[in-house]
């Protein structure tokens, strides 16, 4: 074929691949039934869609492109300001920062939200974006012109400078919190290694290309590469809580080329570099090679992630020593953690919204007043002024009430003794808590204690519970009893040849036998490590020298990367049969009898997520006999072992049960079929291209015909009382997500023992996809089911993400559930934003470890639980909780309570600006749109503090139900979320009660009044408030003691004033002394005219709540009543 001919092939190819890709670009994911068949061609059958071509030229300048046009011209801007340092892999020397090529970031932990500089403009930005206390600014500073000034400076400044010194002690409290916190962290000290020996360095000193050395129990500083470690094996263990959330310990090697020097300072006396990729996000993945290069030919090794040390991890074994590799912000952990964003409440957006629409009335009103005044003289001055007079419809007091309210609340949250040790670190959004729809949960440690327990065996014809495990024991004691009694080289006997075996009938094997093969199976096909703790003073080197000595139990503990395995051995330990000691090549039982059995690991073969099973084989050192054991998940070992007819039904009653389900099988093998193996899997892992397919495929041949052994089942025992809780928030109608770095088995098992998705309803896993053309086929088989909970993992979510963003959020947000298994600490993150963004609902994160704490801050509202897995995402959270269970009554009792409570004391502020900036609007009008104030500053003043700021202030005591009640019928949390009890329906019937009010109480007044006009400023600013005492009365569900005390003291206090003000404290044209007719006020004309209009102003409005009761009572009356 001729070149011409190729070029034409190669051409035909990329264009079928580029339509291909245009055809998938067009096509709709279908979310109707029509055009559906049920094979794989779906998405070949599709009707496309038709793309509508983008408008161009002017059109598309007005219908929008302005806007787009503007944005990415910011965007732009933004960019080149901003502009970040391009990642990029990096060559590090060992113990030569020098030597680096280019500038790394300090190894500094910083979590501050400002600087010196940045901290009083930060604040008062934070403050003045919102619309309500910028209006107060405006305000404010219009009073220093000479012709705008209304009444007194303190009028106006000291309410809004109360509000802004609290606001800036509080941030300033919470900032030098924060400083403390960081500088411990940055100023711990660790040993560096250099040519001169040992020296201590600050954390925050260390540089990449540092040899650091880590002691045991001691935080990792910076993301390192293992090179030695004290322990002989050349491994040692970490906790790796804080990073993913997982309290297992894991495994981690050191590199052999530096282990096997004689000592530490032989470390300088090579030359050798580390070659690692950029800095990424992917805590589970790393690529690097080590490289020697004095040696002949130069050795090279390849790094993968069990070499690596990530900083915010500890030491759990043994003294490491390690290279830095990258620090501060490159570091894993800090790229996985997002910075905090200042949270604001719906109920505040809500009233942000309420104040604009006030800001319109308010200026329609000047505009109205100032067009019938005639437009006369400087009326734009006119207009300013009246603007000032009328500025009461938006009250300045409504901020300092409503963060007063906040404070309450968090302290009664704290006082609460049902949820003992809950604290409330954010105090600006209790509201949040009844408003939620969507709860986001971890899963290991919030949901469950992460104690596994096992719980069950199964040999097929029998099987064995926790009541009956003293007969496995003395089965195994027998078993191993009778071993020993015979000669050493029978100890075989119990388990005869592979070749035998599969002719002869399975009955022959008693059950005593099969118990016994079981129980040796589970206590040798594993990853544990037995780990010495009370010997402290002992090194590595002769804790296993003097391994045969000493085997006490009582300072035995079992470490392994999965909780699971270490329950298995620990069952196998109480049943008879100990793991003494492990090494890389080893490892040693213990029996009943005492004696010590020695079995050499040959091959290890590692749980992956893909394989879902382990293997290991191990030969006998007395009988010399090779044996390959394996156990994994179901569906990977169903094929793998021989012909049964009980092992997928027994399966499925475990984990209806909840149990997590492991088959043990194992396969004899001669010492040729092993020698044969072992050189084709040298071979395949020295390939350098397909390693693990070819790797797979090698391990594959050996599985195949395996004896079943035995099922077991695992539980991991849940939190107390998480069945009912997640049952209590799904009846309050919140969806709840289930968000795990765990694998898909644990998850779907918790999230079905845990009730987290009902019995009867179906779960549907979503099969692994990697390209758009899978995604769409899994979606749209997804999207056939009904009523179904959605199982995915971390990577097909991401593909989905990619091409269905907006289509899978929509999906799955229809279904009553969803788990997402294998997800980084920044996919809950993204998680949370998505839903967010896509369905404007407010979302709730709960999480215990450090791997939560970027979904706690990204939520709405946060709630850590202080667990095992540390403190860091119960200080990070907003609330911070001792127990899941808590979260019920934190929602349904003292989120209602909050968001009621502030709903009402919002409205009633509003209400008592609207009510006489309408009395002032009324006296205008009469007096010729005079621009003249109707109160004068000291009575203005005292009207929205000392006179009615208690009895407002006490409806934070108020509630619509008990606490009883609301925990017994969480469906009345639903009424919540719809957000009626502040909306702009609630809020114009306030607006009407307030201009009817208003109104009366100011042409009562007028017509009222005999000789001189004071007395219409005495009956009416009485009749106020009077009035305000008793719509106060109106407004509250549930009295309480204080209530009726604030009710008193507000109008005791009013009536001290009248008596005790003396007339020489004037108040503007007016002076008090003649407000003050002592004469007229204590006349009976004064006393029935003030009644009167009280009356007037407040009957209809109780006659008509009382019919609103009877006639249209609200939801929760019948459970009260």
């Amino acid at each position: 074929m001729s070149t011409r001919d190729w070029c034409f092939l190669l051409t035909c190819a990329k264009y079928q691949l580029e339509d291909e890709s245009a055809h998938l670009d067009e096509m709709p994911l279908m979310m109707s039934e029509e055009g559906f068949e049920n094979d794989e061609s779906d998405y070949h059958t599709l009707p496309r869609a038709r793309v509508a071509r983008r408008k161009r030229g002017l059109e598309w300048l007005v219908c929008g492109g302005w806007r787009s046009l503007c944005t990415s011209c910011c965007d732009w801007l933004a960019h080149v300001c901003q502009r970040k340092k391009q990642l990029k892999a990096r060559t590090v020397w060992l113990g030569c920062p020098e030597k680096c090529e280019e500038k790394h970031p300090r190894n500094a932990i910083k979590n501050q939200k400002y600087n010196v500089f940045t901290f009083i403009p930060g604040v008062l930005y934070e403050q003045f974006k919102f619309f309500l206390n910028l209006y107060f600014l405006v305000v404010s500073c219009s009073q220093f012109v000479p012709a705008l000034k209304i009444g007194y400076l303190y009028t106006y400044w000291t309410p809004l400078g109360f509000v802004l010194a609290v606001t800036i002690m509080r941030e300033a409290i919470d900032e030098f919190r924060r400083f403390q916190r960081d500088k411990e962290m940055n100023s711990q000290l660790y040993s560096k290694l250099t040519v001169r020996g040992k020296v201590h360095v600050q954390s925050s000193d260390i540089q990449v290309g540092d040899l650091i050395i880590v002691e045991k129990n001691q935080r990792i500083p910076s993301d390192m590469v293992f090179l030695r470690t004290s322990e002989k094996a050349g491994s040692c263990f970490i906790r790796t809580d804080q990073l993913d959330g997982e309290t297992d310990w894991k495994l981690k090697v050191a590199v052999s080329c530096t282990q096997r020097l004689p000592a530490l300072g032989d470390l300088f006396s090579i030359r050798a570099y580390v070659h690692a990729q950029k800095p990424q996000l992917d805590i589970h993945a790393f690529e690097g090679t080590f490289t020697r290069e004095d040696s002949e030919p130069p050795i090279q090794e390849s790094l993968g992630i069990d070499n690596t040390l990530w900083a915010s991890t500890v030491v759990a074994s043994g003294t490491v020593i390690g290279v830095v590799i990258y620090t501060g912000k490159e570091t894993r952990s800090v790229m996985n953690t997002s910075h905090p964003k200042n949270k604001v409440g719906l109920l505040d957006l809500e009233l942000n919204q309420l104040t604009k629409a006030l800001f319109l009335a308010l200026v329609a009103l000047s505009a109205v007043m100032v067009t019938l005044q005639g437009f006369v003289g400087p009326w734009y001055r006119n207009l300013f002024r009246f603007l000032l007079l009328f500025s009461y419809i938006i009250p300045i007091s409504l901020r300092v009430n409503l963060d007063m309210g906040k404070a309450a609340y968090g302290w009664m949250i704290m006082r609460d003794k049902h949820i003992p040790g809950t604290v409330v670190r954010t105090s600006t959004i209790p509201e949040e808590l009844g408003r939620l729809v969507y709860l986001l949960t971890d899963k290991t440690g919030t949901l469950t204690q992460n104690e596994m327990v096992f719980k069950r065996l199964h040999l097929g014809t029998v099987s064995y519970g926790t009541d009956t495990m003293d007969e496995i024991q003395s089965h195994v004691i027998t078993s191993y009893s009778q071993a020993s009694s015979q000669a050493p080289g029978s100890a075989a006997s119990s388990t005869p040849p592979r070749k035998g075996q599969a002719s002869a009938p399975k009955v022959r094997k008693s059950v005593s036998s099969r118990i016994h093969d079981a129980v040796k199976a589970i206590a040798l096909c594993h990853n544990v490590t037995p780990v010495y703790e009370s010997r402290a003073g002992v090194t590595g080197e002769t804790e296993h020298a003097e391994a045969d000595q000493d085997f006490s139990d009582e300072n035995r503990t079992y470490q392994a990367s999965s909780p699971d395995e270490v329950a298995l051995v620990q069952w196998t330990e109480s049943v008879g049969l100990t793991l003494v000691s492990r090494d890389l090549a080893s490892m040693q039982l213990k029996t009943p009898g005492g004696q010590i059995l020695t079995y050499h690991v040959l091959q290890v073969f590692p749980f992956t997520s893909e394989s879902k099973r382990m293997g290991i084989i191990v030969r006998d050192e007395s009988t010399a006999e090779i044996t390959f054991y394996m156990k994994g998940a179901d569906v990977a070992m169903a094929t793998i072992v021989q012909y049964n007819d009980w092992l997928e039904e027994e399966c499925g009653n475990m984990a209806r049960e909840g149990l997590r389900t492991l088959v043990v099988a194992r396969k004899s093998l001669t010492e040729e079929q092993y020698q044969d193996f072992e050189s084709r899997y040298s071979q395949a892992k020295l390939s350098l291209h397909d390693r693990a397919l070819k790797v797979a495929a090698v391990v594959e041949s050996l599985e195949r015909e395996m004896e079943l052994l035995c099922l077991t089942g695992v539980e991991d025992q849940l939190q107390a009382d998480v069945r009912p809780t997640l049952e209590m928030l799904r009846n309050a109608g919140i969806k709840i997500w289930m968000l795990t770095g765990d694998k898909l088995e644990t998850a779907t098992c918790i999230a079905k023992s845990s009730h987290l998705v009902s019995r009867t309803q179906e779960i549907h896993v979503f099969r692994p996809v990697t390209s758009r053309g899978e995604a769409h086929l899994e979606l749209n088989a997804f999207r056939r089911k009904h009523d179904c909970a959605l199982v995915i993992s971390g990577d097909a979510l991401e593909v989905c993400l990619k091409f269905y963003e907006h289509e899978f959020v929509e999906l799955a947000c229809q279904g009553p559930a969803v788990v997402c298994c294998r997800c980084s600490p920044t996919q809950k993150a993204h998680i949370v934003r998505l839903l967010q963004q896509h369905t404007g609902k407010r979302t709730c994160a709960v999480g215990d470890g450090g791997n939560d704490v970027s979904m706690i801050q990204a939520a709405d509202c946060g709630i850590g639980i202080e667990g095992k897995e540390g403190k860091q995402a119960s200080l990070a959270a907003d609330f911070s909780i001792s127990q899941f269970k808590h979260i019920g009554r934190l929602l349904m009792v003292h989120g209602r309570n909050s968001y009621k409570r502030s709903a009402a004391l919002g409205q009633f502020v509003m209400h008592r600006g609207l009510v006489i900036s309408t009395m002032q609007a009324v006296f205008s009008s009469v007096f010729y749109f005079a621009s003249v104030p109707l109160y004068q500053g000291f009575l203005m003043v005292g009207y929205a503090t000392i006179y009615t700021m208690f009895p407002v202030f006490s409806l934070v005591l108020d509630q619509d139900v008990k606490a009883e009640t609301a925990l017994l019928y969480p469906e009345l949390y639903k009424d919540l979320t719809k957000g009626r009890s502040l909306s702009f329906k609630t809020f114009l019937v306030w607006v009407l009660i307030s201009v009817y009010q208003g109104g009366t109480l100011m042409l009562g007044a007028l017509a009222l009044f005999e000789s001189e006009f004071v007395h219409v400023v005495a009956i009416s600013f009485t009749a106020l408030i009077l009035t305000e005492l008793l719509m106060v009365a109106l407004t509250i569900r549930t009295w309480h003691w204080l209530m009726v005390v604030a009710e008193f003291l507000s109008l005791g206090c009013y009536l001290a004033s009248l008596a005790f003000l003396n007339e020489y404290f004037g108040i503007g044209r007016v002076s008090l002394g003649a407000f003050l007719d002592v004469a007229f006020i204590t006349t009976v004309t004064f006393l029935w005219k003030v009644s009167a209009i009280t009356v007037v102003s407040c009957l209809p409005l109780y006659i008509l709540k009382y019919l609103k009761r009877k006639l249209s009572p609200p939801s929760y009356s019948k459970l009260t009543s």
